[in-house]
C-alpha cells in the first residue's frame, strides 16, 4: 500500500511539473491534459503516457516558442473542438489559440462544462471562449494605442459560423447557456470576423486531439515553436 502510494504521489509530481512546462510549450498541452484528468485515480497507462512525454521532451529540448523582431500587431483567433472527445463524461474538449501576426501569444485547452449534442454547438462554445480571451488582448492592446477591430477569429465549422449570424434562436440551440452568445453581439457590432477555415489549416487542432506525427509537427512549425538550430 505504502508502495502504491509513493507511485501515485509521484505520478501526481511529474503531471504537475508537466502542466508548469505547458506555459512555454503548448504543442504537448493536451496530452498533459488528458493525463492530468485521472490524477486522482492513476494507472499504470498513465504512467507510461507521462513517461512518453517526459521523452519526448529531453529530445527536443532546442525547441521553443520563436518571437521575431518586428512583428506587426495583427491579431488573428483560431477556435477548434473536439466533439464528445472524453470517453469517461463524453464532454467536448475547445481549443483555442491567438497570433499576434506569426507570433503565438496565447492559447487554451479546456473540457466543456456542459454536454454538447452537436459538433456545431461544441465548436461554437469553442469559438465563444476564444472571443473572450480576444476581447481581453483588444482591451489591453489599447493601452498601448492600439485599436483593433474586426479580428478574424478563425473557426472550420460553417454551422458555428453561422449561429453567429441568425438572430433566431433555433430549437436546436435553445439549450447553450445564453453567456455563450454575446459571441454574436460582437460580431453584430464589428468587433470581431467569425471566418471559416479548412480543418487543414486550422491550428487549434493541436489543442483538442491527439494528431498523426507529419500533421503534429507541422501545426508545431506554423505556430512558431521552432527548432532553435534551423533558425
Amino acid at each position: 500500500m505504502r508502495k502504491v502510494n509513493q507511485w501515485m504521489n509521484q505520478n501526481k509530481g511529474m503531471i504537475g511539473s508537466l502542466l508548469h512546462i505547458t506555459s512555454s510549450r503548448p504543442n504537448i498541452m493536451i496530452s498533459v491534459f488528458l493525463c492530468a484528468r485521472y490524477q486522482s485515480n492513476p494507472k499504470e497507462s498513465h504512467l507510461i503516457a507521462v513517461k512518453m512525454i517526459i521523452k519526448y521532451l529531453k529530445g527536443t529540448t532546442i525547441v521553443g516558442l520563436w518571437y521575431p523582431k518586428g512583428t506587426s500587431l495583427n491579431l488573428t483567433g483560431f477556435s477548434d473542438s473536439n466533439f464528445a472527445g472524453c470517453k469517461l463524461d463524453r464532454k467536448t474538449t475547445s481549443g483555442t489559440c491567438h497570433l499576434l501576426e506569426s507570433s503565438l501569444v496565447s492559447w487554451n485547452c479546456k473540457k466543456q462544462a456542459c454536454v454538447t449534442l452537436s459538433t456545431p454547438d461544441g465548436e461554437y462554445i469553442a469559438a465563444r471562449s476564444c472571443c473572450a480571451q480576444s476581447l481581453w488582448m483588444k482591451q489591453q492592446l489599447e493601452d498601448f494605442g492600439v485599436n483593433l477591430d474586426h479580428i478574424p477569429l478563425n473557426c472550420d465549422n460553417t454551422s458555428a459560423i453561422n449561429l453567429t449570424k441568425n438572430l433566431v434562436m433555433h430549437s436546436r440551440t435553445k439549450h447553450i447557456e445564453i453567456r455563450h452568445h454575446f459571441l454574436r453581439d460582437h460580431v453584430l457590432k464589428g468587433d470581431y470576423c467569425i471566418e471559416f477555415i479548412d480543418s487543414e489549416h486550422q491550428l487549434a487542432d493541436i489543442f483538442t486531439k491527439p494528431l498523426a506525427r507529419d500533421r503534429f509537427f507541422s501545426i508545431r512549425n506554423e505556430l512558431g515553436i521552432l527548432d532553435a538550430s534551423s533558425i
